[in-house]
């Protein structure tokens, strides 16, 4: 975490010359992985496949794409687990073997100094919390363990005035497991809020849907394909498409088919976008009077692969009548303000918590 009284040697000089410094969108969903100097490297699933023998010992088998290939579909022994739940640590054992993986398989200096590494993690992370994914980046072989919010991250890498400026600014970063909602200025967040509603509880809320509706029982990984490919939560949506999907009936226990259209998803997601807006609209209620101006001129951003869904910004934009507009590539919004940040230690250290 941030150390602001820290004074730095000739030793400290040489490791960050010689240090490959690493950021991780730490994400529910996916993990997304910066490298100082490179980019974008790794952008996977943060799934992780792991083997618990008899002594109760932890293996990791595969990490990644490869893990989240195997979901539902392991033997009793191997399990594909998601090692965070709602954008925080559920699993702190599988959560470090997952970051000493990613961490190693990049910093390829570790022989010689250990790396800095910056983690995004979701406004309204508690000491413990905190704590845990600082541990957790020291035991996989960071030097240093910077922190910062998850709607700081998606502004400074959507290029917000906010962050540098006197100026108000909204974002709204829907990831995985939370979505979390901003008001920004001069590098701080003047108010913010999060909510278990993300692309999670809409993959779950699609499942439901499927349920009630065709006593058909889906998996994850198709609800997810339908909400990409299909969904649309404009009322009433622009274009209705249709899509075959696949599961086991509830009747029978057997394999079934049936087609699903954009109606479908639209009335499964309804309560879960409804939930979004009254948050976002509860947050400029609460914003004070300058800053809520500056918003009415520059509109509501949206970070994180939630601000994909078809139809979500319209939806947002005719319930605040305001404008509001998609980051370029908002899947890689938090990575790209964590790269931001590496590259730019003055800022690293204002925006860090």
């Amino acid at each position: 975490m941030k150390n602001s009284t820290k004074s730095y040697t000739i030793w400290d000089r040489i490791a960050n010359y010689f240090s490959i410094d690493i950021g991780l969108d730490l994400g529910t969903a996916n993990i997304v992985v910066y490298v100082k100097n490179e980019g974008i490297v790794a952008n996977e699933p943060s799934v992780v496949a792991v083997q618990v023998d008899k002594a109760g010992d932890v293996t990791i088998l595969a990490v990644g794409d490869e893990a989240k290939a195997m979901i539902g579909k392991t033997p009793g022994s191997i399990e594909a687990v998601r090692p965070l739940k709602d954008g925080v640590i559920a699993d702190f054992e599988v959560t470090q073997k997952m970051l000493e993986y990613f961490i190693s398989r990049y910093h390829k200096n570790n022989f010689l100094v250990r790396p800095r590494v910056v983690v995004s993690v979701p406004i309204g992370i508690t000491p413990v919390e905190k704590r845990a994914v600082v541990e957790a980046a020291e035991s996989a072989g960071a030097r240093e363990v910077y922190l910062i919010e998850e709607t700081m991250a998606a502004a400074l890498g959507a290029e917000m005035s906010s962050v540098t400026e006197s100026r108000g600014g909204m974002v709204v970063d829907i990831g995985g497991g939370t979505t979390g909602i901003s008001v920004i200025s001069l590098g701080g967040l003047v108010l913010s809020k999060s909510i278990k509603v993300a692309g999670d509880s809409m993959n779950n809320a699609i499942i439901d849907y499927v349920r009630r509706t065709y006593n058909v029982l889906i998996g994850e990984n198709m609800a997810e394909t339908v909400k990409k490919d299909i969904a649309d939560v404009r009322e009433p949506p622009a274009e209705i498409k249709e899509m075959a999907i696949r599961g086991r009936s509830l009747e029978n226990g057997l394999p079934r088919s049936l087609d699903v259209t954009t109606l479908d998803i639209t009335k499964a997601l309804d309560e879960s976008v409804t939930g979004i807006i009254d948050v976002v609209k509860e947050t400029l209620d609460l914003t004070p009077p300058e800053l809520s101006g500056d918003i009415m001129v520059d509109g509501i951003v949206l970070a994180g692969g939630g601000a994909l869904l078809g139809g979500l910004s319209d939806r947002i934009s005719e319930a605040t009548q305001l404008k509001v507009t998609i980051a370029e590539e908002p899947l890689l919004c938090g990575i790209r303000g964590c790269g931001k940040a590496l590259e730019e230690i003055n800022t690293l250290r204002k925006i860090s918590i």
